[in-house]
């Protein structure tokens, strides 16, 4: 269920909210009596995918402070041995 809250409501009670939102529930934050935002928990298939982008820009900067191979001159054919 989405519940609606004010932004000073949301200011005033972020930890509340905070743990509402990481156990599933869903608030629209308004301001002035307009929505402004949707807090809505991240699912597992997002958290996977930032955990995966996370190990990749570690690996990518491990891998740019190694130096780099001379594998010499490489041609086309080589791609269908």
């Amino acid at each position: 269920m989405e519940r609606t809250i004010t932004a000073t409501e949301a200011n005033r009670e972020f930890s509340r909210v905070f743990n509402e939102v990481a156990n599933g529930e869903t608030y629209v934050v308004t301001a002035r009596g307009k929505p402004v935002i949707r807090m809505v928990p991240v699912s597992a298939e997002e958290a996977d995918r930032e955990a995966r982008r996370q190990r990749l820009k570690a690996y990518l900067k491990e891998i740019s402070g190694r130096p780099v191979s001379n594998l010499g001159r490489v041609t086309r054919d080589d791609g269908y041995e």
